[in-house]
């Protein structure tokens, strides 16, 4: 059953850049627990929209709240209560793992971040590589420990923006493991991405944003006793097209 207040909550929320609008007015609601997937062609709105949802950038209109806190009038408890993975990590090319990991602990004020550090390893399965230098690392390595880094503070929502951009097949295998023990562990996850066969398998709910619009939002059991992971190609098609011919 969901909880009675979303995890992400907008209402007309929406961006433009002069008189380019980037994100129409987008109304929607993501229940507590939901791995959510956020569906759209390159240029639909769907990291504009992290970044507003994260505080990275102020909307032109509307509201939102992500954990119970507004976008901007409670910037940092937002900030605290949120994890999120950018599709290009940002990491300490010569520290390890482990000293990438102890560093952002600190930064987000972690209780005692050697035990943080060892525990997240431990739990994503990732403890082989907390002594190698990451400058070293594959692209789906450097995913890993960036995802190591989302949740080291033990996040409500965490945000997951072309998480498997770039990855090899046994690296989004990989990280579609660590995903859904997360998701085992009752974390909310919001996660933009183009990648059917990783929504058909990873979430329990999506939305598909055409050209800065939703132009659906429902649950996969929903689109399920609609459609087969082939049908959801051409429900993803269907609605783009739709969209471009309004």
């Amino acid at each position: 059953m969901p909880h009675a207040t979303p995890a992400v909550s907008t209402r007309g929320l929406s961006k433009s850049h002069g008189d380019t609008v980037v994100l129409h007015p987008l109304s929607l609601d993501v229940p507590q627990g939901e791995v959510f997937g956020f569906l759209g062609h390159n240029g639909a709105g769907k990291t504009t929209t992290i970044r507003l949802l994260t505080t990275l950038l102020a909307p032109t209109s509307g509201s939102a709240c992500v954990a119970g806190h507004d976008v901007t009038a409670e910037p940092l408890k937002l900030r605290a209560a949120i994890g999120y993975l950018p599709e290009n990590v940002r990491l300490y090319d010569r520290f390890t793992a482990r000293e990438n990991l102890l560093f952002f602990a600190r930064l987000s004020g972690v209780a005692d971040p050697a035990d943080a550090v060892r525990e997240t390893l431990e739990f994503l399965d990732i403890a082989a590589l907390a002594d190698r230098r990451v400058g070293t690392f594959s692209k789906g390595m450097r995913q890993r420990v960036g995802l190591a880094q989302a949740i080291l503070h033990d996040p409500e929502v965490l945000f997951l923006d072309e998480p498997t951009s770039g990855l090899d097949p046994m690296g989004v295998r990989q990280l579609r493991g660590m995903i859904e023990k997360l998701h085992g562990r009752g974390m909310t996850i919001f996660m933009n991405t183009h990648l059917l066969s990783e929504v058909a398998r990873s979430c329990t709910s999506i939305g598909v944003l055409a050209h800065g619009r939703l132009v659906f939002n429902d649950s996969m059991q929903a689109v399920a006793d609609r459609y087969d992971e082939a049908g959801l190609e051409e429900l993803y098609a269907g609605v783009a097209a739709a969209e471009v011919a309004a």
